[in-house]
């Protein structure tokens, strides 16, 4: 709501705190920067600057990019920059399938139908179809359908980062998946040439 945020001193701010959290080493480049505006004005629910960039306050984000972009990072630090009222948590793909290996079905539950709560799946693809008592499950694929239901039924929130391109989405989960990203999400994404910066 607020159309006079003064977008150079929120990087500088989200800078400051990136350095807090991965050290002095923790620099975002310029070229980063209108990315970082749009995460901006999504997080802070700017909604003129929105509206410049296509972007539906009522969806979640899809941030994606080549490895080491700075995704993950990026995320942790919007959550620190968001008013608490609209705080997510960041929970790794790999970290929920081992969750599966060991809880079986009911980490579906867990992500969709419990408690319910806005959270970004961080590295959707890096996790593997698993099998729980020998019956293979697309883990995230279920949870990704459940939280469809959930935005649907009660505007809940999904927000995910990968390194995957939509073909390799519809590949990895299904065409249903992928129409449902399509229709929850704000898709963000770094330019594919951008650089390692890890």
């Amino acid at each position: 709501m607020n159309t006079t945020l003064n977008y150079i001193e929120v990087i500088a701010w989200i800078e400051r705190k990136g350095i807090d959290l991965y050290g002095k080493r923790f620099k975002i480049i310029e070229s980063d920067h209108q990315i970082i505006y749009k995460l901006i004005a999504y997080f802070l629910k700017d909604e003129q600057k929105c509206l410049e960039y296509h972007i539906d306050l009522n969806k979640g984000i899809m941030l994606s990019g080549p490895v080491g972009c700075g995704k993950t990072s990026l995320m942790n630090l919007m959550k620190h920059l968001t008013p608490s009222a609209n705080k997510f948590t960041v929970k790794p793909c790999r970290d929920i399938s081992f969750e599966f290996i060991k809880e079986g079905y009911e980490i579906i539950h867990k992500y969709s139908k419990i408690a319910p709560k806005t959270i970004c799946f961080d590295d959707l693809g890096t996790e593997n179809n698993l099998k729980y008592y020998g019956n293979e499950c697309n883990v995230m694929a279920e949870i990704l359908l459940s939280r469809y239901d959930l935005f649907i039924t009660r505007k809940l929130q999904t927000h995910i980062t990968t390194n995957l391109s939509a073909s390799e989405i519809e590949e990895a989960y299904g065409n249903r998946v992928r129409s449902r990203l399509r229709s929850t999400l704000n898709l963000i994404a770094f330019h594919k040439e951008t650089k390692d910066k890890r």
